[in-house]
């Protein structure tokens, strides 16, 4: 980030550099809440905020006083999130926002929630949605907590009953939300886009030490699927550096970070699956501490842990949905990479006229 704003001013180079060392080191990578924070809505209000935005919140977001979270899905809206209704509604100097979001990842630890809100209805429905910032230390948010699978609390359910943020907390202009939350999503999938194969390039070879301690590379369709994963992971390397290629070239993040997105999270999916053959029994018992985090297995030097690595398998199965599932992601590579022809669409309409018969 520009140094004005609380960032280092590094060049691009710098930091990718700086992440991949800080990643191949073990560094932790923050709290819960700051790849919502730093990656996502800092970058957005860099690339479409206004200098007041700028100056008010990258500061707090540097220095850990603001801690954000996402309000983007629905119960009606997920994989389609444009069919999004949070109403937002100017009242003079403020927007009341009613509506719900769920699967909030970090909601519970959040003050600050960027929220993508339905400004006007009879718009298509691409085109009436703003982004908007709205504080959550107020009346008229109700965060609820959501248990997952691996017995953690990352999600929440967050409900608006009139709750109010000032006017000029809408990123970009009003009713064009969705092309801000679309710079924040390249900002999202590209996250880690050569810090990702380090991570799982350290997870194979713990895999691979434990195979072998175990005897289980002995099976030669579990050293095939090991040599596969090893083919994915420098796959995925490479993959990365074509991505920082074009991001140093001056291009923004674009369709690539789909394909990035739809490697790891298939692969990461598939490959803890396969975990399980190594531990085999033991899967269905396992005992030791929490993995490290939802994705996560281990921290480097980290004694085994069975429990750890059935949590990471449970955790990572959620990766081929959330910020886009594996299926959007293969539209968007059809669509803006390979060039096919796109499907014809029932809802070009105003939003409010959707599904409705006359």
């Amino acid at each position: 980030w520009p140094e004005e704003y609380g960032g280092a001013g590094l060049s691009e180079v710098e930091r990718i550099v700086l992440a991949e060392e800080f990643a191949k080191a073990g560094v932790p990578e923050g709290n819960e809440n700051d790849a919502f924070s730093i990656t996502m809505v800092g970058n957005a209000i860099i690339e479409c905020g206004s200098e007041e935005q700028k100056r008010k919140f990258l500061p707090r977001i540097i220095s850990g006083e603001d801690r954000w979270c996402q309000g983007y899905s629905e119960p009606n809206s997920g994989s389609d999130l444009a069919n999004l209704g949070t109403r937002a509604v100017l009242d003079g100097d403020e927007w009341v926002v009613n509506g719900q979001k769920v699967w909030t990842s970090s909601g519970h630890t959040a003050n600050w929630i960027f929220v993508l809100c339905r400004t006007t209805p009879d718009a298509p429905k691409h085109k009436g949605i703003s982004f908007l910032l709205v504080p959550m230390d107020q009346e008229g948010v109700d965060c609820r907590p959501i248990i997952n699978i691996s017995n953690r609390h990352d999600f929440n359910e967050v409900f608006f009953s009139d709750a109010k943020t000032p006017k000029d907390h809408v990123v970009g202009d009003v009713n064009d939300g969705w092309r801000v939350a679309n710079v924040l999503l390249g900002f999202e999938r590209g996250h880690g886009a050569t810090t990702d194969a380090v991570r799982f390039r350290d997870e194979f070879d713990r895999v691979l030490t434990v195979a072998q301690n175990r005897g289980a590379d002995d099976d030669p369709l579990m050293r095939q699927d090991l040599a596969r994963a090893h083919s994915k992971v420098e796959i995925m390397k490479w993959m990365g550096q074509r991505q920082v290629t074009s991001v140093l070239a001056g291009n923004p993040p674009g369709p690539e970070s789909s394909l990035h997105k739809l490697l790891w999270s298939e692969y990461h999916t598939w490959f803890t699956e396969k975990t399980m053959h190594i531990l085999g029994p033991e899967a269905m018992t396992p005992s030791g501490r929490q993995s490290a985090s939802g994705i996560q297995t281990d921290a480097i030097g980290a004694e085994f842990s069975s429990l750890a690595w059935v949590q990471t398998m449970l955790g990572a199965r959620p990766g081929t949905i959330y910020a886009g599932t594996s299926e959007v992601q293969r539209n968007i590579v059809g669509d803006r990479v390979l060039g096919l022809p796109r499907e014809p669409r029932a809802d070009s309409g105003p939003w409010n006229e959707i599904g409705k018969s006359n």
